[in-house]
């Protein structure tokens, strides 16, 4: 079975929450841990600017979020998790795409177009304190996916709008230069919880109706018994329907524990009690992560680190694509031989690369025809980014390299060198005649 890429972006523009818990962390740690499924997960701080300009509240959201995510079970060592501004291929893939994509198309974003609506039916201009950014998000957020040439985007349904936008970008640019981004398709979470904040609305920054998710033991229980109820007395039955103290203890609740608080809703359970019961069970699933939240929010080197060794891995697989797309479009070294055609060039298969990393902690690396099989295979590196530098030089340097490269290789007999000779000039070709 083939792997399959999931890709996630997380803004940080604030500090998480329950409902983010509930909604996105912990779903989304689950199925990094899915066979087949290779996962990037990245801190979109670049899209942060496009709505915050307070410099220190980036940083420390950055940091917020990327020990929640952390201390919640994400594994490093199992996905891909780095922060957008150090892969800066991201926003140089941005401008590409920027060149291939229809300002009409841009018009028709949803935010962008809220924004319009607004400003028009307040009777001032439509583009009012409407930035750049706003307007170009959807082509940042296309370079976020297809520079890692996502399969899958887990979105939910407000979003799939910018996920088709991707795949406008990827055929456009396709079209022009060739085949070099898969489309991606949006994974709608059609059950994603959503968690009433203390007033009973959305929990949400923008309501400041909030539960951070690593709050401490005593601001979480006061937390708790501030979350908004009716003026129904102890031992008069209580209505679960639209409580948000009940949909917060379901989110956390197992089946049955969810049944018996039923039951002592109709019962006539005190308010408090009920805020009591909610406290206890959160805090049994939060208290484990709360002192690894804690440690890294007071050792944020160890963060740091993570994240860098996260943007290693990232760009490893970025900057040898990002060379192939720089030649795809024309800004390649004076000196190579360019083959022009007046007329539109066939579309040719050709063979591919996919890197990948073992059990035994190695990055490697194949070469594979259009059917799939395996025309070279890697011995193990140490690190993503050596194993990139050497797919790069396969691709700059074709039969050369592979000899140069011979020990760190699968041995090779004649018929099968003839086929990895042949399978690299078909690669050099077709990105020379771009």
């Amino acid at each position: 079975m083939s792997t399959v890429r999931f890709l996630t972006g997380i803004t940080t523009s604030g500090t998480p929450h329950l409902g983010n818990y509930v909604g996105s962390i912990r779903p989304s740690v689950r199925a990094s841990l899915t066979p087949g499924v290779e996962s990037f997960y990245f801190l979109a701080d670049y899209h942060a600017l496009i709505k915050i300009d307070e410099p220190a509240r980036i940083q420390r959201s950055t940091l917020e979020i990327a020990a929640s995510w952390l201390a919640a079970g994400l594994n490093p060592d199992h996905v891909t998790f780095y922060r957008q501004s150090d892969i800066p291929e991201i926003p140089e893939l941005t401008w590409f795409l920027t060149c291939v994509t229809g300002k009409g198309v841009l018009n028709r974003a949803h935010a962008y177009k809220a924004s319009v609506d607004k400003n028009t039916a307040a009777g001032v201009d439509p583009d009012a304190d409407v930035n750049a950014g706003l307007f170009m998000y959807p082509v940042l957020m296309g370079a976020d996916i297809l520079m890692f040439n996502a399969h899958k985007v887990p979105v939910g349904r407000d979003q799939i709008q910018h996920i088709e936008m991707a795949r406008d970008m990827a055929a456009s640019f396709n079209h022009r230069y060739g085949e070099h981004f898969v489309p991606p398709q949006a994974e709608i979470e059609e059950s994603v919880a959503t968690l009433p904040g203390l007033d009973g609305r959305k929990m949400s920054k923008s309501y400041d109706n909030t539960i951070p998710l690593f709050s401490s033991r005593e601001q979480l229980k006061k937390l708790i018994a501030g979350i908004k109820t009716d003026s129904r007395a102890p031992g008069e039955p209580k209505e679960t329907e639209g409580s948000a103290l009940f949909q917060i203890y379901q989110a956390f609740a197992s089946d049955e524990e969810t049944q018996a608080l039923r039951k002592a809703y109709a019962k006539g359970i005190a308010w408090g009690d009920a805020k009591t019961l909610l406290f206890e069970r959160i805090d049994r699933e939060i208290a484990p992560m709360r002192a690894a939240y804690e440690d890294y929010m007071a050792h944020p080197e160890k963060v740091e680190a993570l994240l860098l060794a996260g943007a290693q891995k990232a760009r490893a697989i970025a900057t040898p694509f990002m060379a192939q797309l720089r030649s795809a479009v024309g800004l390649r070294g004076l000196g190579t031989v360019v083959h022009t055609n007046t007329g539109k060039a066939a579309k040719v298969a050709l063979a591919s690369f996919k890197q990948y990393r073992e059990k035994d902690g190695q990055f490697y690396f194949k070469l594979v025809d259009t059917a799939g099989a395996v025309l070279l295979q890697s011995k193990g590196f140490e690190s993503p980014k050596v194993a990139g530098q050497a797919i790069g030089q396969l691709q700059a340097q074709g039969a050369a390299a592979v000899a140069a490269l011979a020990s760190q290789l699968e041995p090779l007999d004649a018929n099968a060198l003839a086929a990895v000779t042949a399978a690299l000039q078909a690669l050099a070709d077709a990105v020379a005649k771009k």
